[in-house]
C-alpha cells in the first residue's frame, strides 16, 4: 500500500499569521491534535501540534529553572524559551521544518520514517502543496480495512496448513523440523517439542495470524534441556 490509500484528502490547515487562540479552537473543533501551515500560495511551510501549546504562560506551565541552570543554558535557549510560551501567532511556534512524504512513498517506509522521527503524523505533498495527511489513526484504519478484506476470503484447510508452515519456516527461532501442524475445518493444532516456553507464544500467534484459521489448539511439548523433562501445554483455567 502506498500512503495516497490511506491519507486523509481534506486537510484542515492553518495561515502562520492566524492567533494562537484561534489554533487551539480549531484543532478542538476539527478533533485533531495537529495543523499544517500554508501560506497564501497553499505551500507547506511548517506545521503547528499540540505539544507546541504545553509551555504556555496563560496556563502557568513555562519553564521554571534555578538560577544556576538557566546560566548554563545561556540567553539563546531562554529567549527561545519565552517567545514559545509568550507568542501570539503561528508563525512565531510552529516547526518550520517539516517532515513530508509523497502519494507514491509505501506505507512501510511512511510508518519507519514516524516511529524514527517519533511524529504522529505526516503530510503528503505534491508540488509543495499538501494533498493529504497519514496519522496513525489512517494507519489503524488501513489495518482494519485489510483484515475485513482479507476475511472475505476462506482458504482450505491444506493450504492454510501451508502458510502457517511458510510462516514458520522464515523464523529463526521456530524448529520446522519438529513443530507440526494439523488444520481440520479451521481448526489449527500445534504438535511437537519446543525447547522455550516463549515458543509456544510464538507458534500460536503464526498460526492466528493465517486468514481462515478459526482456534488454534495447543499439543506443543516444552523440553527442558538441562533436566530433559517435559511439560505439555498449561492448563486453562475454567
Amino acid at each position: 500500500m502506498k500512503a495516497a490509500e490511506v491519507m486523509t484528502p481534506k486537510v484542515v490547515t492553518i495561515r502562520p499569521d492566524t492567533p494562537l487562540v484561534e489554533a487551539a479552537r480549531l484543532m478542538l473543533q476539527s478533533g485533531i491534535s495537529g495543523l499544517p501551515v500554508v501560506d497564501d500560495a497553499g505551500h507547506l511551510v511548517g506545521i503547528v501540534t499540540e505539544g507546541d501549546f504545553l509551555r504556555r504562560a496563560e496556563t502557568g506551565t513555562e519553564h521554571r529553572r534555578p538560577r544556576w541552570l538557566e546560566f548554563l543554558l545561556g540567553p539563546g535557549r531562554l529567549a527561545d524559551e519565552y517567545v514559545r510560551s509568550h507568542a501570539r501567532t503561528v508563525r512565531e511556534i510552529m516547526t518550520p521544518k517539516v517532515i513530508t512524504v509523497s502519494e507514491d512513498t509505501p506505507l512501510q517506509d511512511v510508518v519507519a520514517i514516524m516511529e524514527r522521527r517519533r511524529i504522529k503524523r505526516v503530510p503528503v505533498v505534491r508540488d509543495d502543496k499538501i494533498v493529504g495527511i497519514v496519522s496513525r489513526a489512517n494507519l489503524v484504519q488501513a489495518l482494519a480495512h485489510l483484515a475485513e478484506e482479507s476475511s472475505g476470503s476462506k482458504p482450505d484447510d491444506e493450504m492454510m496448513r501451508a502458510q502457517i508452515m511458510g510462516e514458520l519456516a522464515k523464523q529463526s527461532w521456530a524448529r520446522t523440523s519438529s513443530i507440526n501442524v494439523i488444520v481440520r475445518h479451521g481448526i489449527a493444532e500445534l504438535w511437537g517439542p519446543i525447547f522455550d516456553q516463549r515458543q509456544r507464544e510464538a507458534v500460536r500467534v503464526a498460526a492466528e495470524n493465517v486468514v481462515g484459521v478459526g482456534n488454534v489448539k495447543d499439543h506443543l511439548v516444552w523440553v527442558e534441556l538441562m533436566s530433559g523433562l517435559s511439560f505439555g501445554p498449561p492448563e486453562k483455567e475454567d
